[in-house]
């Protein structure tokens, strides 16, 4: 039953590690948008099932010591009596398997106490970096709305429309429905407004609705550039949206 214990712990491992530790990409943001309390309660009851494991590990490394003590002692006696010639070599030999098997055991309990410290070490970690991963995008939020209409991110990102497909991925991911996107590449609007569109996208969300944010916080986290609307612009917006991509030039 405490095998069991471990290899589901092991699993759970697996699972929030590998989401924690991708610092920008797009398992970054999966739980960014749960509830953090419930995360936060999650690691500290996958580290109290680990600490569990690690004492229960502990104990039976005692047993485990004092088990080979005593075969060892009982393989001097054997060797002694065998030198005599009052045992078979048979009765030795096995002896000396059975030493060689409880050794092999109590290294793999030994083990097994420091995977569980590596383990405990390696949630912990998870969770220090989402928390700086959401304190960075908060902050980054904070710092970035400054003007009342418009929000500008100039990205670091190569933005190409290429860069859609990951973008599509992670909304659809987060909130379960397609990214809503309202143009990709030029349309007649763009033509009528006398912008070239052709390397940018338009989303139609709210910046500052639930997925709006993320989406801006996502964007961010890539590197990926992009202007925010809030409302309309006379000749440059027609209503709030997320323009992706770099700022659009004038048409010539």
């Amino acid at each position: 039953m405490k095998g069991g214990r471990y290899l589901l712990v092991l699993g759970m491992l697996l699972c929030a590690v590998g989401v924690a530790n991708a610092q920008t990409t797009q398992a970054t943001i999966g739980p960014q948008s749960a509830n953090i309390v419930q995360q936060a309660t999650t690691s500290s009851q996958l580290i109290d099932a680990v600490r569990e494991n690690k004492a229960n590990s502990e104990d039976l490394l005692k047993l485990q010591e004092e088990g080979v003590i005593k075969a060892t002692q009982k393989l001097e006696q054997l060797r002694q009596l065998f030198y005599e010639g009052l045992i078979a070599k048979n009765e030795l030999d096995a002896s000396e398997e059975s030493l060689s098997a409880l050794k092999a055991t109590l290294e793999s309990t030994r083990k097994k106490i420091g995977d569980s410290d590596r383990m405990i070490a390696d949630i912990q970690s998870a969770e220090s970096q989402r928390a700086k991963f959401i304190a960075q995008a908060a902050a980054n939020k904070t710092r970035s709305f400054l003007r009342p209409t418009v929000l500008r991110y100039n990205g670091a990102a190569n933005w190409s429309l290429s860069y859609l497909a990951g973008i599509q991925n992670f909304f659809s991911s987060t909130f379960g429905r397609p990214l809503p996107t309202s143009t990709v590449g030029q349309s007649t609007t763009h033509n009528r407004l006398g912008w070239d569109h052709r390397n940018a996208v338009d989303v139609g969300l709210h910046p500052d609705s639930v997925e709006g944010k993320m989406l801006i916080n996502f964007l961010q986290t890539q590197g990926i550039p992009f202007l925010a609307f809030r409302g309309a612009i006379p000749g440059v917006s027609t209503g709030p949206h997320i323009h992706i991509g770099r700022p659009s030039q004038r048409l010539t």
